[in-house]
Order: structure tokens, then C-alpha cells, then sequence
């Protein structure tokens, strides 16, 4: 167990000459009146007042009304503790890595997709999708860039809604997140697993596996879910969940590779199309998608296999057989795509059939492509080809059908499919219906938003909300 130090709440005030205590409010002159009455209009969800710091004239902090243990230093779990600080509470942050932040780093391939213009509840899945709703109407996409450009975090929005910082780097991200909690006064204590927690009288109890325990009056749960358990998450936060008696739904890996049926995979490792991916559950289609899709030696990758990922799990645990439909060619129609082929078998009759699709087809899946749609003799002349066989070809670049046999496993997978159940908590507030004081944030919660920054948005959302309840609840 390691601690980092806290630093002051000074802070210098261009143009005085010195260093004056302050009082921070994000975007003061967007609001009107105090949290509570914006809150309750949805105008913090607009990039309202966010926070401020419990400072008296004097220059001193103001005596902390509560005291918050925050388990899990991730995204959600350093939003909790900025909020639960900057509402005046006493924060103890506790992460088992020797670090904060670190599935931060390899979010958005290195670059930090941290929200997306386009979040809201109906973007997520699991038993109640409507649960996100409360969380993202107060801290939605448009108050987290306003939260980061006060960090210093300058937004760029990129195609279908994506937020990156302009640096792209997620480094730069976390080390902003980390000066801020810092600057703010969170003690954040690095290797500390947590190994155990109580609930004790109207507080709690929590001890570290090395012996050492903190107490508190509330306790925020953050720590992740399985996803990535290099990162630290190992799904240990889901034990003590239970511990203090909350449900935990199926878990199965999110936004993940799926496995297919096939020997080919090998052969065309790597090569990337863009095209439509759907998944079908015997002839009833689940979900559609489109975009990049790369194939890999055990089936296929890329965002629109991610998004249907998540669907895959209870389907298997179910004992279902889902089908994944690929549609390689998605720009025309399926009367023209036989219209083109048919031309271009006419102009070059003699041509053979693998070399005939050179130009219009990957040249590394041609083989692949004519031999799943039975195709013996690649070298057969196209003039030779009766219609039969042309609307064979037709069909396996528009309506290719392949088994879904699982999904690569929680070191693969973004994020995780279940948590703890949804219904035992309170969605204004993230606080526990079972345990009072206890309060949840981020992957933990059965909740999982799509590839494109809407996960982590759930992390600042679910954070704010947890950890302003945390400091300000009696």
C-alpha cells in the first residue's frame, strides 16, 4: 500500500499579484440558483454548474461533512472522488494497481474517446437500459467536455459522435485527471487491494489485504468489472458486491471479437473490408451493424462486431446457435450487384474466375469468397457461368452466414456484459436500496454502452452522480 501526498487548495488569480483562496463554479453563468434547484430543472446535464469548492473567507476549508472511501481508481471511481471532494467531503480513493487510471490508457486505441455527443440511455443495454437516464440527463456529454476543458482537455468530435482530446492521448488525459486530484486533496492510496467490507453502525469498515483498514460514513464501489484484468479488473468488485448482499447478473465479455466457424480464418488474417454485419438468432435478427470488420485466424473484429458482441453471451449460455449474416458488398442493391457481375463476366468471357474479381473484391479473400459459395475450379472461364451460379456468387457477398461458436475471452474484451442488478439501486442518487450509504459507479453496474466513448461517459455520469450523493446525502 502506497499513498500520494495532498497539496493545498491554493490557487493564483491572474492579475492580483498573489495567490487568493477561490471558489470554483464550472460555467457559473449558465446557472441559476444552487445544484439542487438545477438538477431538478436538467440544466446540469447542459454544462451547468458542476462543483464548488467548500471554502470559507478565511482561507480555510470548511469542516468536511462527510467522510467517502472510494474503491476503484478508475475513470468513474476519479470522477466519484473530484465530486465527492469538491462537495465537501473527506475522500479516500483506494486502487489496487500501483497507479490511477490505468484502463484509461488503452481506451480509444490509445487516444481516449472520453464521451460522445450522441449518449443517451437508449445507446446502452442490460436489464434496464432506463436506469442511465437520470445519471446522463445530469452529467451528459456536453457537462463532461466542460468538465475536461477546465482540466485543460481541448475536444475535437470525430465521425458518428466521437469525442478525443485534441492531443490524442489518453495519457494526457489521465495526467490531468491525476494533477486535479492532486490539486483537489483526494488521498489516494495506490496498492491497496481490497479484501474486505463491513458494514459497521451507520458507517463502513474496509480492509485491505495487507491488514491495514479506513473507515468511513460512505463507501462508493467503482472497481471495474472483468474486462481487461491486466488493468486490475478481475472482477473482485463484484465479491464484495455481493458481500453486502446485491445481486450480480450473468457476466460474459463486451465489445469483443467473436469466434466463428470456419478453417479459412488463417488465411485471411488481417485483411479489413467495410461492409454489414447482423446477428440472427435462429431467423429473428437482433442487431445490425456497419463499418470496418477485420478478419482474424478465429472469426472477426472491428466496431460492428463489437456492438453485436454484446448480444452473444446470454444467447450461448441459453443454448441458442446464433448466426452472424455478413454483407461484403452493401453500397448497391442485390439486382445491381448481379447486373455488375454479369457486365464484367461479358467483357472478359475467357477471364478465369478468381482473377475475374480482381479490382472489386480483396484480393486475399477471392478464393475464400468462391469457395464457400461452392466453387471447385477457381480457373474456370466466367463465360462459361450459368445464372445459377452467378446468383451464388451474389448471394455469398450479401448474405454470408457463418456460426457464431463464443467470443474471445476478458483479457480481449472492452467492457462487461452484467453486473450488479440495476433494480437494487436508486438511479437519481447511485446509492444502494439494500445498504444504505453504499453507493455505485461505472462497469460494476449492469450496464454496457456501445463502442464510441459511451462507456466511459457512463463512468463520469454514474461518478458525478455517485459521489455528489455521497458528500451531500444525510
Amino acid at each position: 500500500m502506497a499513498k500520494i501526498g495532498l497539496c493545498c487548495w491554493a490557487h493564483f488569480c491572474p492579475g492580483k499579484g498573489s495567490y487568493k483562496w477561490c471558489q470554483i463554479l464550472f460555467l457559473e453563468k449558465r446557472l441559476l440558483g444552487n445544484d439542487a434547484q438545477q438538477e431538478k430543472k436538467g440544466n446540469l446535464g447542459n454544462g451547468g454548474g458542476l462543483w464548488k469548492r467548500n471554502l470559507n473567507g478565511k482561507g480555510r476549508v470548511t469542516k468536511l461533512k462527510k467522510q467517502v472511501i472510494i474503491v476503484g481508481g478508475g475513470a468513474a471511481g476519479m470522477l466519484a472522488a473530484l465530486t465527492a471532494r469538491h462537495h465537501g467531503a473527506a475522500v479516500t480513493l483506494l486502487e489496487r494497481n500501483p497507479r490511477v487510471g490505468k484502463k484509461i490508457l488503452v481506451t480509444g486505441n490509445g487516444r481516449c474517446n472520453f464521451t460522445n455527443i450522441n449518449a443517451d440511455y437508449q445507446c446502452f443495454q442490460g436489464g434496464n437500459p432506463e436506469f442511465a437516464k437520470h445519471a446522463l440527463a445530469v452529467f451528459g456529454s456536453e457537462a463532461t467536455m466542460a468538465f475536461f476543458a477546465k482540466l485543460g482537455v481541448v475536444p475535437k468530435v470525430e465521425e458518428e459522435g466521437k469525442v478525443y482530446p485534441w492531443s490524442d492521448q489518453a495519457s494526457s488525459v489521465l495526467d490531468l485527471l491525476r494533477y486535479e486530484l492532486d490539486d483537489c486533496g483526494v488521498d489516494v492510496v495506490v496498492d491497496a487491494f481490497v479484501q474486505r467490507i463491513e458494514k459497521v453502525g451507520d458507517g463502513f469498515r474496509v480492509e485491505l489485504a495487507d491488514g491495514a483498514f479506513f473507515t468511513g460514513d460512505r463507501l462508493i464501489l467503482a472497481p471495474g468489472g472483468k474486462a481487461k484484468p491486466s488493468t486490475g479488473s478481475d472482477g473482485n468488485g463484484y465479491d464484495l458486491a455481493r458481500s453486502l448482499g446485491h445481486t450480480i447478473t450473468p457476466l460474459y465479455p463486451g465489445l469483443v471479437q467473436l469466434k466463428l466457424d470456419g478453417s479459412f480464418f488463417p488465411q485471411v488474417q488481417g485483411v479489413k473490408i467495410k461492409g454489414t454485419v447482423a446477428l440472427l438468432d435462429g431467423t429473428e435478427f437482433l442487431g445490425r451493424e456497419q463499418g470496418d470488420i477485420i478478419f482474424g485466424n478465429y472469426g472477426l473484429s472491428g466496431p460492428p462486431v463489437f456492438q453485436l458482441s454484446t448480444l452473444v453471451g446470454p444467447l450461448l449460455q441459453a443454448g441458442r446457435t446464433p448466426i452472424l449474416q455478413l454483407t461484403m458488398i452493401d453500397q448497391m442493391s442485390r439486382a445491381e450487384l448481379t447486373e455488375l457481375l454479369r457486365d464484367r463476366f461479358r467483357q472478359a468471357p475467357g477471364k478465369a474466375l478468381a482473377f475475374s474479381l480482381v479490382g472489386f473484391i480483396n484480393k486475399r479473400l477471392i478464393p475464400v469468397v468462391l469457395k464457400a459459395a461452392g466453387f471447385s475450379d477457381l480457373k474456370q472461364p466466367v463465360g462459361e457461368l450459368t445464372s445459377a451460379e452467378t446468383e451464388r456468387l451474389v448471394e455469398i457477398l450479401t448474405n454470408w452466414r457463418m456460426v457464431v461458436r463464443g467470443t474471445k475471452s476478458w483479457p480481449s474484451a472492452q467492457v462487461t456484459v452484467g453486473g450488479v442488478l440495476t433494480g437494487e439501486i436508486n438511479p437519481e442518487t447511485m446509492e444502494s436500496m439494500l445498504v444504505p450509504g453504499l453507493f455505485f459507479a461505472g462497469e460494476i453496474i449492469d450496464l454496457t454502452g456501445r463502442c464510441g466513448g459511451f462507456n466511459l461517459q457512463w463512468a463520469w455520469s454514474s461518478g458525478y452522480l455517485a459521489g455528489k450523493k455521497a458528500a451531500t446525502l444525510d
